[in-house]
């Protein structure tokens, strides 16, 4: 339900969203028969590529706690380039591998005083680190302008497949730190990052633990069925059904992936969410069968509320028995 206002000038809009018995909700998209070996193949092909990390450390990012560092790694089809948080104090440490929302800019970093490792990492294989440059905007509106369609008719050269494969590169480079303790490793992200958070887990069973907050890419072919489907919203114009299109989605779709969760994991998103429909989150969240906690925010959109981001924290801090410093 939408309500709309008019004040001045101004047209206000709010919307409230009901489910009825959205734990019954199944996906459209099917499973295709070699799903598995298509990524069994890509993941031994990343496996003959040497990491050959370049490590740059960011000094006026470092803390008295942490050490801060701009990181090169090779993937497929070029690197990956990421935010690396090191605790200064010798030992070792659980890890975390945040991975992205869509889009094109520098990246921060995890930067806490927790005994932890974390890695922020970018899909476009281009620096992180260019806070005060104008080439992501120039990027983001010239040649990564939706990239998410990129050979959207070729499964062996869509765009998100150096993203995925680059994931799990990210985790292989992760257990070559000595300072990682070899165990305790979770992943993390919201909306892009939501999806690549399961993506990466189903992919890696080096990964312990998820936390995914309102995954985009899920059950891509709702619109062919009537239904909504997941950002970024592929076949919502006819135009762009193509069966061939169609057909590369079910190797990319979040969906396939989650069937194969086999980890404790952490959902949280809201029914307003306008941009992955909860529709299309139950038909991903709905095939997990392994211990899953899925925490709604029924009014919340496509954002997530301070107490949400803090509980989820808190949840994969216990998982990895992470404590403040």
């Amino acid at each position: 339900c939408q309500i709309f206002i008019e004040e001045g000038d101004e047209t206000y809009m709010n919307s409230g969203t009901a489910g009825i018995n959205p734990d019954k909700i199944l996906p459209t998209t099917k499973l295709p028969e070699d799903f598995s070996n298509f990524w069994d193949e890509g993941k031994s092909a990343l496996a003959e590529i040497p990491i050959e990390a370049e490590m740059t450390l960011m000094p006026e990012k470092c803390t008295y706690f942490t050490n801060v560092y701009h990181v090169k790694i090779r993937n497929i089809d070029g690197p990956v380039y990421a935010i690396l948080t090191l605790p200064k104090k010798p030992g070792r440490y659980p890890a975390i591998l945040h991975v992205p929302g869509a889009g094109v800019r520098a990246y921060g970093g995890d930067i806490s005083d927790r005994p932890i490792i974390s890695l922020s990492i970018g899909i476009h294989g281009i620096p992180v680190d260019q806070y005060q440059s104008t080439i992501y905007e120039d990027l983001r509106y010239g040649a990564l302008n939706g990239y998410w369609k990129s050979n959207l008719d070729d499964r062996d050269n869509y765009y998100y497949r150096r993203v995925y494969l680059g994931c799990v590169r990210a985790i292989d480079f992760i257990h070559s730190l000595p300072e990682f303790d070899g165990e305790n490793l979770g992943v993390m992200g919201g909306s892009q990052g939501g999806a690549l958070s399961i993506i990466t887990t189903s992919l890696d069973d080096r990964v312990d633990y998820l936390v995914s907050f309102y995954p985009a890419l899920s059950d891509l072919t709702g619109y062919v069925h009537g239904r909504a489907g997941g950002w970024p919203h592929l076949f919502r114009d006819e135009f762009t059904n193509k069966p061939e299109k169609i057909n590369t989605s079910k190797y990319y779709d979040v969906v396939n992936f989650a069937r194969s969760i086999n980890v404790p994991g952490y959902y949280s998103f809201g029914f307003n969410d306008n941009v992955c429909p909860p529709t299309s989150i139950y038909s991903a969240i709905n095939v997990i069968d392994a211990d899953k906690k899925i925490v709604l925010y029924h009014d919340a959109a496509h954002w997530q509320y301070p107490e949400q981001s803090t509980a989820a924290r808190a949840w994969m801090y216990g998982k990895l028995n992470v404590n403040s410093n």
